[in-house]
């Protein structure tokens, strides 16, 4: 990756726990690099607290990231923090506006790497037009960490349509699932395990604001429910969507798009693709009379068009997944047992 702002002179080539005693070190890696690079009118107030105006309905999500490997295709440990929350905050059908970011930063790190990872910040706050208002850094022993953890909270106005709500679930409900399965947790675990392939997989790591306002827009009440698929993947989604709903769903595996070098990645490595994480995609339960239109509009967005409508809500077995085969059989979908991927996101 090319950094789009060169890396400032600093004194360290490495991060030390000088860089989180709160001094001299602390004020020169915050003040030529993270407020240098992502500063704002609040942010650069350098204030432990942020205070801003937001009306209407508020949502608010916190999440950390502890990803392994730090690097990967398609991002990096830092936009995977950024595009995380506010999708976190676009499941609410909230317009994600301000996020703090807490580093927790190992002895040791290069300074290289982690001003690549602030420019990936930068780039994602842009492209979600989200700003970082205030934040943290501690700096921790060298073998206490794994080079960098990231927290980001995020708060954003709740889209003035939106009723999202797992009470407002019923049968006949369509289920659309907004693209491929699998791509970030192949392309992690295909990291790890050093295996290349013919096509090059990346991670599906984006922000999912900007297309879930548009169908707000349009659609408004006719969507019941919003969940991004990471840990445990569609499938844990789908079942904790059947156990709160108290309702069965029934889906079809012809329908549920994987790409093909994805799913030979899968078979290679024994994985079930409806495990496998996801961080750029989206699972919506919507009214029947109007999955048509919102499947067609997904269609338009550049990453939807293997979008599709993959199953329905059933008021028959209640709390349990069903799925037909593509060769015409009928197994049930149970939650993940156990962790698949360590270390996701």
């Amino acid at each position: 990756m090319l950094l789009s702002c060169p890396i400032p002179k600093l004194d360290f080539d490495t991060i030390n726990l000088g860089h989180g005693s709160g001094g001299t070190l602390t004020s020169q890696l915050l003040d030529a690099g993270v407020f240098s690079l992502l500063g704002n009118e609040l942010l650069d107030k350098k204030h432990d607290g942020a205070i801003f105006n937001l009306t209407g309905k508020i949502a608010m999500s916190t999440d950390t990231y502890v990803v392994s490997p730090l690097f990967f295709e398609g991002g990096n440990i830092g936009d995977l923090a950024i595009n995380g929350t506010v999708n976190d905050l676009a499941m609410c059908g909230a317009a994600a506006k301000y996020l703090t970011l807490g580093f927790v930063l190992e002895e040791g790190l290069k300074m290289t790497e982690f001003w690549e990872i602030l420019n990936s910040i930068k780039a994602a706050c842009d492209v979600a037009g989200v700003s970082i208002v205030t934040g943290d850094t501690k700096v921790v022993e060298k073998g206490k960490g794994d080079k960098i953890f990231i927290n980001t909270t995020g708060i954003g106005t709740v889209h003035p349509k939106a009723n999202i709500d797992m009470v407002n679930i019923k049968s006949g409900d369509k289920i659309i699932l907004s693209g491929p399965l699998a791509r970030h947790g192949i392309t992690i675990m295909s990291h790890r395990q050093g295996l290349q392939f013919e096509t090059t997989i990346s991670s599906d790591s984006r922000p999912l604001n900007q297309i879930v306002l548009k169908l707000l827009d349009q659609f408004g009440d006719n969507i019941h429910l919003l969940r991004d698929p990471t840990r445990g993947g569609l499938a844990t989604v789908l079942n904790e969507i059947a156990a709160d709903a108290k309702l069965g769903i029934a889906i079809a595996q012809k329908d549920i798009p994987v790409e093909e070098d994805v799913y030979g990645a899968c078979e290679m490595l024994g994985l079930d693709p409806l495990y496998v994480a996801n961080e750029g995609l989206f699972v919506a339960i919507v009214d029947a009379s109007a999955a048509d239109d919102i499947l067609a509009v997904l269609k338009q967005w550049n990453y939807g068009q293997m979008a599709s409508i993959i199953g329905e809500v059933k008021a028959d077995h209640p709390r349990q997944v069903i799925m037909k085969s593509n060769i015409g059989g009928h197994r049930v979908v149970n939650m993940l047992a156990g962790e698949q991927l360590p270390r996701i996101c």
